[in-house]
């Protein structure tokens, strides 16, 4: 099993994840996975709301995590800047880059401002969730028909955030910004 992802400290409390991979689509494809309401809902996420550049909207992710989200940066199809529970103590940010490799489009996904202390958890959710965008891309349906919600997590994502999590916790962070 492969950890793609990367963990670091930005200061004593707060850290960043960093995952990235390569899918055998074209640019506009995998912006449109990672951007069209019923796209993101194959795999990653239910969203509703203003979604624009500017504008806030809710979404339940797959992991169960629900809340609002602010798009702070949308430039088709290279660059995508969103902050998660904005103005709160617990706001992230995550930012995502596609760029075109070869005959396919390399994503790379970081979210800031994460607690050092939970690094491993977060590594391991989002490898799980670059892993679905894949079977997402490869099929024609939803990756997780069962659904989930805001109280319970997809349980096949469950499944593999538990097995990606130990392996993510020997990976260790960064300590150093």
């Amino acid at each position: 099993m492969t950890v793609n992802g990367t963990m670091r400290a930005l200061d004593q409390t707060r850290g960043a994840v960093r995952v990235e991979d390569v899918y055998d689509t074209d640019i506009h494809d995998l912006w449109d996975a990672c951007t069209v309401p019923e796209r993101l809902a194959r795999w990653i996420a239910e969203v509703s709301g203003d979604l624009r550049e500017g504008g806030t909207a809710q979404a339940v992710f797959t992991s169960s995590w629900a809340g609002p989200v602010r798009i702070e940066v949308c430039d088709a199809p290279h660059h995508l800047l969103i902050s998660s529970e904005p103005g709160s103590d617990e706001a992230s940010t995550i930012e995502a880059w596609f760029t075109v490799e070869g005959s396919g489009t390399r994503l790379v996904v970081e979210e800031r401002g994460l607690p050092v202390g939970a690094l491993a958890f977060y590594g391991a959710g989002w490898q799980a969730h670059l892993e679905d965008l894949g079977r997402s891309l490869r099929g024609d349906g939803p990756v997780h028909a069962t659904g989930w919600s805001a109280e319970q997590p997809a349980p096949a994502w469950h499944a593999r955030w538990t097995e990606l999590t130990p392996r993510y916790q020997d990976a260790g962070a960064a300590t150093s910004p």
